[in-house]
């Protein structure tokens, strides 16, 4: 089976002023991903009609699948489908059947075409319209010589509902995609590839490591036509990992680390009391921002010169049964976690900054509630 390449075009000059943000080819980039298609180049090009026809020439040269947002407008500087006709050297035409749609559209409207919309209707001799209902302007679905564009609005919703009820039911080849991550703490992405050692370099599943904002994330991904035999591998090796660096992981893809504190206190009956300095209430921010109800927050307290006696005092009139102390320090703070059933956790986090303090001893703290909530 060969893989199909496929290519993201995001055409606007607004895009490269930064004045919105390129959320489709976000949404676009995970769609084809899921369709076992492989994603090798995005490219982002302003209203300009040599320019943007050199990127659909250059991408039809080197892609099987051309996928386009933007400048389907009615303007002039709406180039998309000048730039494809041109760069595959066809001429474009009213088609009637458009026209009358364009013209009931503006018609139930109450309100005549405007002459300039006419352009909406253009199509090559390659090209097939793709419906919006939600607007004036249809996509196209260009196939000529093995390649394929698909050219469709920028507007959002337009483009969500092009792609999934006009576009992907006739995509894939037949493969799967799928992917697992598992998120690490307490160990750094050097230690943990180098621990992982030859699994690194395994190609099916791939295994990959990256430094992100809460701990180190380790990419499992497969492909293949048989979806079970691909849950299998990516299963196995996730099985793999655990063997060597378990005792890091503290969750997968979509976890948050206080959604995990959240269910690991609800499994117990507890509730946890948080009198917090140097983090400056983010502990108790990231326990709230998980799904549903933060019941098992009894309460959170920012306090400069937070003590130990003050916390459990506090956290025994809240009826808190765990208590997590994130006291303030210039270069290190030294985090205590107190459970009714063990003796207190501790964990020192050193910093530069106090804004790197801040993080560090947010993730470090909720790491040392959940480490200490996995006793038994």
């Amino acid at each position: 089976m060969t893989p199909v390449r496929a290519e993201l075009l995001s055409i606007g000059t607004e895009l490269l002023l930064g004045q919105i943000v390129d959320t489709n080819s976000a949404y676009l980039a995970g769609r084809l991903a899921g369709l076992g298609i492989d994603l090798l180049y995005t490219s982002t090009v302003g209203d300009n009609l040599g320019r943007a026809t050199e990127t659909v020439r250059r991408a039809v040269e080197r892609s099987d699948l051309v996928v386009s947002t933007g400048g389907l407008g009615p303007t002039e500087d709406d180039l998309t489908r000048e730039a494809i006709a041109a760069a595959l050297g066809e001429t474009p035409a009213v088609d009637p059947a458009l026209a009358a749609e364009l013209d009931a559209w503006f018609a139930g409207r109450g309100a005549p075409m405007p002459e300039r919309n006419r352009k909406q209707a253009w199509l090559i001799p390659s090209a097939r319209a793709l419906a919006n209902p939600l607007g004036t302007a249809p996509g196209w679905d260009v196939r000529r010589d093995g390649k394929r564009i698909i050219a469709m609005p920028g507007v959002p919703r337009e483009m969500t509902r092009m792609w999934e009820v006009e576009v992907e039911p006739s995509l894939g080849d037949g493969s799967v995609l799928r992917w697992r991550t598992l998120k690490l703490l307490g160990i750094g992405e050097s230690s943990v590839e180098e621990a992982l050692d030859e699994l690194v370099h395994s190609t099916a599943p791939t295994v990959a490591t990256y430094a992100k904002n809460d701990g180190v994330h380790v990419r499992i991904t497969d492909k293949g036509t048989d979806g079970a035999a691909v849950a299998g591998r990516i299963e196995a090796m996730d099985g793999t990992i655990r063997e060597r660096i378990g005792q890091h992981v503290w969750g997968t893809d979509d976890d948050t680390l206080g959604a995990v504190v959240g269910r690991a206190l609800m499994a117990r009956g507890w509730r946890l009391a948080v009198g917090e300095a140097i983090t400056g209430g983010e502990i108790a921010r990231a326990l709230s921002d998980t799904d549903g109800s933060a019941a098992w927050l009894a309460g959170a307290i920012v306090m400069p010169e937070a003590g130990e006696r003050s916390l459990a005092t506090w956290a025994a009139q809240l009826g808190a049964e765990v208590t997590c102390l994130a006291p303030a320090g210039e270069t290190e703070t030294a985090l205590v976690v107190r459970t009714p059933d063990r003796d207190a956790r501790r964990a020192t986090v050193r910093y530069r900054s106090a804004s790197e303090g801040r993080r560090r001893a947010t993730l470090a703290a909720l790491d040392l509630i959940r480490r200490a909530l996995l006793e038994r």
